[in-house]
């Protein structure tokens, strides 16, 4: 796999455009890093609704739960900037599976945020993991 310093948008197969807003500034005049979490969360949310899935519900099954991350701020961010907010599912278990997600601001290569987020199959009214779905087994992305 690429190093993901190195990841291009071609390396996704879901985007998300998101402009920053006023509010999601520190004091420091850039984005604060909570909203990078934000605005990746928000991206995941719709790439579940584009394989079929009516957004994520406790009522669903299966649905899904964050189990874990490792984020990498690479640049920083300022406000206004409109941003690319990418997604691939690039592993797949049993009742688990990862998202690699990064953030390319408009008109940049490379991205200034990286990160991999650790998604547990879970079944909400029973409390355990369940398998993960085949239309997410099928996304798997496959590096050449």
């Amino acid at each position: 796999m690429k190093r993901l310093r190195q990841l291009t948008r071609n390396d996704f197969d879901h985007e998300v455009i998101i402009e920053t807003r006023w509010g999601d500034m520190d004091a420091l005049g850039h984005i604060n890093h909570t909203q990078y979490l934000s605005y990746m969360e928000t991206a995941r949310v719709e790439f579940y609704s584009s394989l079929g899935f009516d957004n994520i519900r406790l009522t669903q099954n299966p649905s899904m739960i964050l189990g874990g991350m490792n984020i990498s701020y690479i640049s920083q961010i300022e406000h206004p900037s409109k941003l690319s907010v990418c997604h691939r599912i690039n592993r797949v278990g049993l009742k688990s599976f990862d998202f690699l997600g990064a953030i390319f601001q408009e008109n940049q290569t490379h991205p200034c945020f990286t990160g991999i987020f650790k998604m547990i199959s879970f079944n909400y009214k029973t409390q355990k993991t369940v398998e993960v779905p085949v239309i997410i087994r099928n996304r798997c992305w496959h590096d050449n």
